[in-house]
């Protein structure tokens, strides 16, 4: 990495402790299994069931105080238990229908966002016997209604692996069943983007076409001989496009697919199995077992930055997760990287005597409308 250029990331905390030590001793304390965020708002699932919604709180942003500004923080909401009180495996914000699909112990609970209530039983049940899920990653990019106006999001579509099978639904205010496609060997992680949903079995990874119900094999999770077993890592890059691992039994590769089963792009390594990955594009973030974050251009293929993971009691952090609405985080540095900043403008000449100098009058004010001194932030 070129030592001028600037990194495309800096590791900040957001909440300083999620568990706290007064919910119980510290074997019989719940840990944090997943999370996600959106706007101003952090929704954390723990291991005893417990649903946690942190809030940014505003900061005073007092121009006339000469004391740095103080940046908001994000304090406990609200905590609930999902019904099962089992630990929560998986939790996916539906911002455009204002939705939380939420996976606990093989069942698929639906939930209101922002505010964490279940959908009532009678409206959407529980779906039942789920290894994993996928939502389809292009609707999941589709920004919330806007708090003036009704909601008019599109319905969003998401399947469900369960043992021998796929079922497909789509969901807004209720739920539709669509059909199901037989998949024998099963799968432990699905990743869904448009009409192609990419699975990992135990052995390898394979594409299936929802719309023809047809699959096809793509690559062993391990190319080793006897190897031990590898995780399976899937993740869409783009409309029409995934990054799969495979462990070769010196370093692991990461291939850029397409649904059509095409590779493009060259190939990502790394000498270790990454713990998580996650795609900020053009960003690929892989973390890894030697306690640090190397991000890669996707463009590229080139490592662009390499950060140390943040300390945590157990060792290093489980999982990466990309937030696909965005979501705000507090900074020390506004006002010294919000500042006035002089510009300099030109006069216009009195006639202009080419077209290219009268295209430049059309676009600059008039000679009394610039003050000596314009200054914007």
């Amino acid at each position: 990495m070129n030592q001028d250029e600037i990194p495309p990331y800096q590791l900040q905390q957001l909440i300083a402790t999620v568990i706290e030590e007064s919910w119980g001793s510290s074997d019989s304390r719940p840990i944090v299994t997943c999370a996600q965020a959106l706007g101003s708002e952090i929704y954390i699932g723990c291991s005893n069931g417990e649903l946690l919604r942190f809030v940014l709180q505003g900061q005073d942003d007092n121009s006339h105080d000469t004391q740095p500004c103080q940046p908001g923080s994000y304090s406990l909401l609200s905590r609930q238990n999902i019904p099962n009180n089992k630990a929560v495996d998986e939790l996916v914000l539906v911002p455009s229908i204002s939705r939380v699909l939420i996976l606990s112990d093989r069942q698929l609970f639906f939930y209101t966002l922002p505010a964490l209530d279940m959908v009532p039983s009678n409206i959407i049940k529980p779906l039942r016997n789920v290894i994993t899920f996928a939502a389809d990653e292009q609707h999941m990019r589709r920004p919330p209604p806007r708090p003036d106006a009704p909601p008019q999001g599109d319905p969003i579509d998401f399947c469900i692996i369960k043992r021998s099978s796929i079922s497909l639904f789509t969901l807004k205010d209720k739920l539709f069943f669509q059909k199901d496609i037989p998949l024998p060997s099963g799968a432990t992680l699905a990743r869904r983007t448009g009409r192609h949903l990419c699975v990992a079995d135990h052995d390898n990874y394979n594409m299936i076409d929802l719309d023809a119900g047809l699959l096809f094999p793509l690559l062993p999770l391990s190319q080793a001989p006897d190897a031990a077993p590898v995780k399976p890592s899937i993740t869409v890059i783009g409309d029409n496009e995934f990054l799969i691992l495979s462990w070769t039994g010196a370093s692991t590769l990461g291939v850029f697919i397409t649904g059509e089963g095409d590779p493009v792009r060259g190939t990502l390594e790394w000498t270790t199995h990454p713990v998580h990955v996650a795609c900020d594009y053009p960003h690929v973030t892989s973390l890894l077992s030697d306690n640090t974050i190397q991000i890669h251009n996707a463009e590229t293929q080139a490592i662009v930055q390499i950060i140390p993971a943040p300390a945590t009691a157990t060792g290093i952090p489980k999982a990466l997760i990309c937030c696909v609405g965005g979501f705000f985080v507090p900074s020390m540095q506004r006002k010294e990287k919000l500042r006035p900043v002089p510009i300099k403008l030109r006069r216009r000449s009195a006639k202009p005597d080419t077209a290219a100098e009268k295209k430049e009058v059309a676009v600059v004010p008039q000679e009394e409308d610039i003050p000596d001194d314009l200054s914007a932030l």
